[in-house]
This record gives C-alpha cells, sequence and structure tokens, in this order.
C-alpha cells in the first residue's frame, strides 16, 4: 500500500467512529478542545502539500476528470450545508460571521474548523 492509500484509509476510519457517535447517542457533546484539535492536525496536515505543491495545487485535482468535478462540488456544498447551520449559533454570540466566511470560501475547512472551535468556545463561556 502507498502512503497515499494508507492516509485515504486512515481517513475513512478515522470518520468511522465519530459517524457511528453520531448516527447512535441521544445527545452530542460538543467539544470546543476537540474541534480545536481536529483544526490545529488538519492545518498541519494541509501545511505539507501547500508547501510542497503550492497553495492551488488543489485545482488540478478537481478539473482533471468528472470525479474530480464531482468532489469539488461535493465540497462546496458540504462547506454551504455546514455555515448554515453554524452562521445563526455564530452571530448570536457576537463571531463576525463576514470575515469568517470569507476564509471559509478560501480555504474551506482548513477555517471551518477553527471557526466551529471558536463557536463551541463562545458558547460555553456564554452558558457558564
Amino acid at each position: 500500500m502507498t502512503t497515499l492509500e494508507i492516509l485515504f484509509v486512515l481517513g475513512a476510519l478515522g470518520a468511522l467512529p465519530a459517524m457511528l457517535s453520531l448516527a447512535f447517542r441521544k445527545r452530542v457533546q460538543e467539544s470546543a478542545g476537540l474541534a480545536a484539535l481536529l483544526a490545529v492536525g488538519f492545518i498541519a496536515f494541509s501545511a505539507v502539500p501547500i508547501v510542497q505543491e503550492g497553495y492551488l495545487g488543489f485545482i488540478p485535482n478537481h478539473i482533471q476528470n468528472l470525479w474530480g468535478t464531482q468532489v469539488w462540488y461535493d465540497l462546496v456544498i458540504v462547506v454551504v450545508i455546514a455555515l448554515v447551520f453554524i452562521v445563526p449559533r455564530a452571530r448570536a454570540v457576537g463571531m463576525n460571521v463576514p470575515i469568517w466566511i470569507v476564509a471559509v470560501a478560501l480555504t474551506a475547512s482548513i477555517s471551518l474548523l477553527p471557526m466551529v472551535a471558536r463557536l463551541f468556545w463562545l458558547e460555553q463561556r456564554t452558558t457558564a
């Protein structure tokens, strides 16, 4: 198995416990710390291809064939859906939503994860 194949499998296996938990738990526990940890890990991982292949290195993956374009549309749709759920809560706790939207539009999950971490932190702080 190549390194890229291993990373692919690890991504699927890493998502499985979270998805099962969401499917079967009655209540989901939101965690600013976990979201921040995921953000740091994903940003660190993302830095490697950015340094090696450039900050626009993702574009060839999305324009080489229909599967690449389908994955691009999937990413865009998922980010917009996530923002539909996040933005009202972010506004309610006083986050600067336009700045976050620009960041997420430019970087997708690289900014979406820190946005969620900040949202959870502000919500926990407000209810405490």
